[in-house]
């Protein structure tokens, strides 16, 4: 007895094939107006269930990543930028040097796109099958503080943790004080060397000490947060800090 398309449908979703099963009747119809073998017909159908499922995954982990808008590098103006060259954003956007952990550190004042290139390439990461996160250095400290009590802190910070590129803006904006300090560093502590963090601020690592309230644990910090790390000025010359792998050829 030959099935209806929606008795193959059906068979598809308990598959677990449900893309499949909602393009069935599209691609039916394409196949019998193209003359498709019975190969070109299974290609069709593998190829269609893996493109959803990818378009889905990508729009699963923007979700996840949280960025408070979404920017391409696409979108990017290299043109107003002295801090970056065509090439090194195209090698900054090749991502070898999330797949070494390296850091990125963003520096400038407001408005100069600091943030806007870190999303860039949170998204160009997502893209490339990572798992991103994006949260200020406010949101963070207060979700460090209250990790203990509230269940959605515990649940936001372990997400965090198991991403592959954190994105921490705005760091450094304020003064942290020793309990704090402590909190960030055991974080700190905890990705070194699993996850690659970008970092935007408009105040140096060599301005960072001056605001935390313990200096040892600063310097802790700034130990694992620049093992590995390229440190662009936005709208002036990009350096690296000495003794640092490059991440720039």
């Amino acid at each position: 007895m030959s099935k209806s398309v929606s008795d193959i449908q059906i068979y598809f979703k308990q598959l677990r094939l449900a893309e499949t099963a909602e393009g069935l009747p599209e691609l039916i119809r394409l196949a019998e107006q193209s003359s498709w073998t019975y190969l070109e017909l299974l290609e069709q159908l593998t190829t269609y269930e893996i493109q959803k499922r990818e378009i889905k995954s990508i729009e699963k982990r923007m979700k996840w990543a949280q960025f408070p808008y979404q920017k391409t590098l696409q979108e990017f103006q290299i043109e107003e930028q002295t801090a970056l060259t065509e090439r090194q954003l195209k090698q900054l956007s090749e991502l070898n040097w999330l797949e070494q952990f390296c850091n990125l550190i963003l520096l400038g004042p407001p408005g100069v796109g600091k943030t806007f290139l870190a999303i860039g390439l949170g998204i160009e990461a997502i893209r490339k099958g990572y798992q991103v996160t994006f949260v200020t250095m406010g949101e963070l400290v207060q979700l460090l503080k209250t990790q203990e009590f509230t269940r959605k802190a515990q649940l936001q910070l372990k997400r965090l943790q198991s991403s592959d590129l954190i994105i921490i803006d705005d760091i450094m904006y304020m003064a942290m004080d020793q309990r704090e300090a402590n909190l960030f560093f055991q974080l700190v502590n905890q990705l070194y060397e699993r996850s690659s963090i970008i970092l935007t601020s408009n105040k140096g690592p060599e301005q960072w000490t001056e605001l935390v309230g313990d200096q040892g644990i600063m310097t802790a910090i700034l130990d694992r947060l620049l093992h590995r790390v390229e440190v662009i000025h936005m709208n002036s010359d990009s350096y690296r800090l000495k003794h640092q792998q490059r991440v720039f050829n």
